[in-house]
């Protein structure tokens, strides 16, 4: 087990005058599951094969338990990596694959044939050892990739969106082999995916980037509830965060927030909080699950009911989503409801809006509006 250090590493490609990473910085604490997260391009996977040798730096550092590895070449840094394509050596049978990196280090053989049994019985490949991978299925081979990375026992293991080409079954149920291998191993893990699900549910921490830069670190649930900018607000979240244009009205001790024809206050902000965006626009983010079909029994005190109109209604099964048009704007948000609503399109009525899940963006910077402490 190991701890990542990368130190302001950036990327520029000789095909570009722009960096690909720009500054990026973090820490994987040892036998941790950090998450890279961000839309494609975004420069993860750049930063993933620096991490592992693969890709020169530009500038910066990558350090494993204090020591820089940026001059030490990729075989030598202790290091498994797991690709979207699985890399499998087609000629070879799945034990072959396995026992392939053990082989090249000089591994007795039969401390080998130690190592590879056991894997493949965690894996549930003992019966698929003399098959080529052609012979096996998606998931199969995604297993054969993984316990190649297991085998050898590194100090790191980083991922490249390893489950992006299998089914959505697949992918679910390879996932939680891939959670619960992690945990039982232990081992500082580096994983990256465009997938907000597999982030929310794999990480200890996720790292969002955006155009080669770290947005936002943190816990998923603290990510997700507490964005920093409107970038991560819109990208973290299925349906994404509502974000609608206001307007901030002081009233004394208090801060009023107006959203079309509706005014109401912020709870726990004052007018200090404020001192750049009074009396000026701003952005209101609101999660579709923070709006209600009636107030919530005992928050009836935060609860604003905001004007309405149907737009669509989208059964999901166990709930709803409802498209809905702002009274007093031109403004659309998502509810997300109960699967019994009985709301359907074009109804004009009131969504219930919990006003203590409030977030507030500047419009000019996008940053989040800090609540007071």
């Amino acid at each position: 087990m190991a701890v990542v250090t990368v130190d302001k590493l950036s990327k520029r490609y000789d095909s570009s005058h722009e960096l690909a990473v720009k500054d990026v910085s973090f820490t994987v604490a040892n036998g941790e599951f950090l998450v890279l997260l961000g839309p494609s391009g975004c420069g993860k996977s750049s930063v993933l094969r620096m991490i592992a040798g693969l890709e020169p730096i530009t500038s910066g550092t990558v350090s494993i338990d204090g020591r820089v590895m940026n001059p030490v070449p990729a075989k030598d840094r202790d290091i498994a990596m797991v690709f979207q394509s699985y890399a499998l050596y087609p000629h070879m049978d799945v034990y072959a694959n396995l026992a392939f990196g053990l082989r090249r280090r000089h591994v007795t053989r039969e401390e080998i044939d130690r190592r590879v049994q056991g894997v493949a019985a965690k894996l549930g490949l003992i019966p698929f050892l003399r098959r080529k991978p052609h012979a096996l299925s998606g998931g199969q081979r995604q297993r054969v990739a993984l316990g190649r990375a297991i085998v050898r026992d590194p100090k790191v293991f980083l991922f490249d969106e390893p489950l992006s080409n299998l089914d959505a079954a697949l992918r679910v149920s390879t996932r939680n082999e891939l959670i619960k291998q992690q945990h039982e191993l232990g081992t500082t893990t580096i994983y990256v995916t465009h997938d907000q699900v597999e982030a929310m549910t794999m990480g200890d921490r996720i790292c969002i980037m955006n155009r080669g830069q770290v947005v936002q670190v943190g816990r998923p649930l603290e990510v997700y509830r507490s964005p920093t900018d409107t970038f991560v607000a819109r990208f973290l979240g299925n349906p994404p965060m509502n974000l609608l244009r206001g307007r901030l009205d002081p009233a004394g001790e208090r801060t009023m927030l107006r959203l079309g024809d509706t005014a109401f206050e912020l709870p726990g902000w004052t007018p200090t909080a404020f001192a750049r965006q009074t009396d000026r626009e701003v952005v209101a983010g609101v999660r579709p699950e923070d709006l209600y079909e009636s107030p919530l029994p005992g928050l009836e005190a935060r609860t604003v009911l905001l004007p309405v109109r149907v737009i669509t209604v989208e059964p999901l099964g166990p709930e709803t989503l409802l498209l809905l048009s702002l009274g007093g704007s031109d403004e659309e948000l998502i509810a997300r409801v109960g699967r019994d609503t009985a709301l359907k399109n074009g109804d004009q009525t009131s969504i219930a809006l919990d006003t203590a899940a409030v977030s507030l963006f500047d419009p000019t910077t996008t940053k989040v509006v800090t609540r007071p402490s």
